[in-house]
């Protein structure tokens, strides 16, 4: 839209019942969530000036505030059970510390300090540990397990997959070899009379650290003095298995790893109904693991196995259909009848698969083809490319954690998600497919998580009567009322003060031209609008600028207006307002005491620009008419104002 003064701005346009629509600045587009419910349905939809949208929000607040009591009941009372204070750390857990291959990242250090400390509390410990395939949760989870069995308190880690738990067993085993700990695994790869063993050790208290899968929740199993419950992936298991989970934890610690979390367990750790760790720091010299979305491409498919056993590299290829494995065996044979491949999927004995991973994560085959039996967990650093058709029958979960079974080592790494040209994808698997192209870079796990529940629906998240308020309402406002209403039954309800509003009369936009997909151009209207600080704006404006080229004028003019008013709100401004035909702006300020601090600031005397301090604002002149050179003096003032007044307080 254009106005009359030249100034040309982008807008969103909402529509309502009876015909009603909403203009919407897209500098507030962070005021507008998209709308996420119990199932992929399009919301009811009310008229702009009815009031019917404020009763439904008011009684399902009300609803909600009721369950926000419940909620915190329930969290007040595990913080007042008694539990088990473990010891500080020894020498052992130092020499184990030492003993890693790897630099940890900071995340990982204070995700570690943190666990480790709330161990060391007389209180349950229920921790969730995020962060992205590959990032390092599990060396979190050793060094608990050991603090665990320094004092003679047992460990259970339960693993969503068969697979994922050999891999756990075989890492804890490498990892605690030095120590007298006794780690044991239990799943379907272990026999009868191993299984029987293992369970009664366990009950006699013969072993310290058990690993395995829903075999774990079993009711013969027990433990002589459990003192901490691992849990890898919880929303991969059962509600039956959930429930047998709740009795587990009413009385140990508890640690949870997630690398794509349901996004309510993250927001249930981030209002402070559980405590959270995220590790978003990637692992030095990691890269991003470089994606390809096509349609069956067999040239395409071949040069990338090709260019891996080149380099001396492994592949793992997932086909998830057992009946038909054995026509894609016979197809890489005849392309590279010199390869080493190897077949696992879920039909085979347990033995044979247990044998066949152990030779190819010693290098004793070159491709692995197998079903989504490989998913979870896998770390193989020589595995650096990875081939799935018929992708488009895959969820958008499945092949995220598909992708990270590669790109862990500093190796630049390769996946292929191939899908079928004989049949016409529906709308929700193009979705799927389109989000794993979009989310390619490191650390996409949660905005993942998201879009997988934007596509599928929230589902059956939380039970029937929350069910009934995220169809109402959506996913969104629910999470944002429920953190509202956990913090008025905490009784800490600070006041939000609202952002400062920044009308600078200039064009700033993100051009059709520049970026023509409206999806993506959307994307970064809402990441550039979001960005908590000037330093994430930069980051943000380096990745435009990365995969479109320098940005143009309006797009400049938009950044630097997204910086204005971070920098204002920095220094308490309420309102930063260009007049246009004029060479003055006006700013307000949220209470006097501001405004007497803003005449602190010591102006370079080379800006030509003056100060007029009047009653309830200060006004600034400055010389020149474009536009351009307006932005700049104002963003030349306030990021020289923000710098005396953070002077100032560090000096009082």
């Amino acid at each position: 839209s254009t106005s009359p003064d030249g100034v040309t701005r982008d807008f969103f346009s909402i529509s309502y019942a009876r015909g009603d629509s909403l203009f919407v600045p897209i500098e507030q587009i962070d005021r507008i969530e998209k709308y996420i419910g119990a199932k992929a349905a399009p919301p009811k939809i009310y008229p702009l000036h009815s009031a019917r949208w404020g009763t439904v929000k008011q009684k399902v607040r009300k609803k909600i505030e009721d369950m926000a009591s419940t909620l915190y009941a329930l969290y007040s009372e595990r913080e007042q059970m008694k539990g088990y204070a473990f010891s500080e750390d020894n020498l052992f857990m130092q020499e184990l510390e030492e003993s890693f291959p790897f630099e940890e990242t900071e995340d990982q250090l204070n995700a570690i300090e943190t666990v480790k400390e709330r161990m060391q509390q007389p209180r349950p410990m229920d921790h969730l540990v995020y962060g992205d395939v590959g990032y390092g949760k599990t060396e979190v989870a050793v060094r608990a397990a050991f603090k665990a069995a320094l004092d003679r308190k047992q460990v259970a880690l339960l693993a969503p997959t068969t697979i994922l738990s050999q891999q756990h067993g075989r890492t804890f085993r490498e990892r605690l070899a030095r120590f007298p700990v006794t780690v044991e695994v239990l799943n379907r790869f272990r026999t009868a009379r191993e299984k029987k063993d293992i369970i009664k050790r366990l009950a006699s208290g013969e072993i310290d650290i058990v690993i395995g899968t829903h075999a774990l929740l079993a009711d013969g199993v027990r433990f002589k003095d459990l003192g901490l419950l691992i849990v890898d992936e919880e929303q991969r298991f059962g509600v039956k298995h959930k429930e047998r989970l709740k009795m587990m934890k009413m009385a140990v610690d508890v640690l949870t790893l997630t690398a794509t979390p349901i996004p309510r367990t993250l927001h249930m750790s981030l209002i402070g109904l559980r405590d959270v760790s995220l590790i978003e720091t990637p692992p030095e010299d990691r890269k991003a693991v470089k994606t390809f979305v096509e349609e069956w491409n067999p040239n395409m498919l071949l040069s990338g196995i090709e260019r891996e056993l080149a380099r001396g590299g492994q592949v793992f290829f997932v086909h998830n259909n057992i009946d038909s494995i054995p026509e894609v065996h016979a197809f890489l044979s005849s392309a590279f009848p010199d390869a080493r491949i190897a077949v696992i999927h879920g039909r085979m004995p347990a033995n044979h698969i247990e044998l066949t991973m152990d030779a190819f994560m010693q290098g004793l085959h070159d491709i692995l083809l197998s079903t989504t039996i490989i998913e979870n967990g896998l770390d193989i650093p020589n595995v650096n490319t990875l081939i799935v058709n018929g992708a488009e029958n895959f969820g958008l979960g499945q092949m995220y954690q598909l992708r990270g079974r590669v790109g862990r080592s500093f190796r630049q790494s390769y996946a292929y998600f191939f899908y079928s040209p004989y049949k016409e994808l529906n709308e929700n698997a193009r979705k799927r497919l389109q989000a794993l192209r979009d989310f390619a870079d490191l650390g996409s796990g949660y905005r993942l998580a998201m879009k997988d529940l934007e596509i599928r629906g929230a589902g059956n998240l939380l039970g029937g009567e929350q069910h009934g308020f995220i169809t109402e309402i959506g996913f969104n406002l629910y999470c944002k009322m429920l953190a509202e209403s956990v913090d008025k039954v905490r009784g800490t309800v600070v006041p939000a003060r609202p952002p400062a509003e920044v009308d600078l009369c200039v064009s700033a936009f993100i051009p059709d031209d520049f970026i023509e997909d409206t999806a993506a151009r959307t994307d970064f209207y809402k990441r550039l609008v979001s960005a908590p600080d000037t330093r994430a704006l930069d980051r943000i404006a380096g990745d435009i600028k990365d995969r479109f080229g320098p940005p143009p004028r309006p797009l400049r003019h938009f950044i630097l207006q997204i910086r204005i008013k971070l920098l204002a709100e920095r220094c308490n401004a309420a309102t930063v307002k260009t007049h246009p035909h004029s060479q003055f702006t006006d700013m307000t300020f949220h209470g006097p005491d501001a405004l007497v601090a803003m005449r602190t600031v010591s102006w370079p005397a080379d800006f030509h620009c003056e100060l007029v301090y009047l009653p309830d604002r200060l006004r600034f002149m400055h010389e020149g008419k474009q536009p351009g050179q307006t932005l700049v003096s104002i963003h030349g003032f306030l990021q020289n104002a923000v710098q005396e007044l953070f002077d100032k307080q560090n000096t009082l």
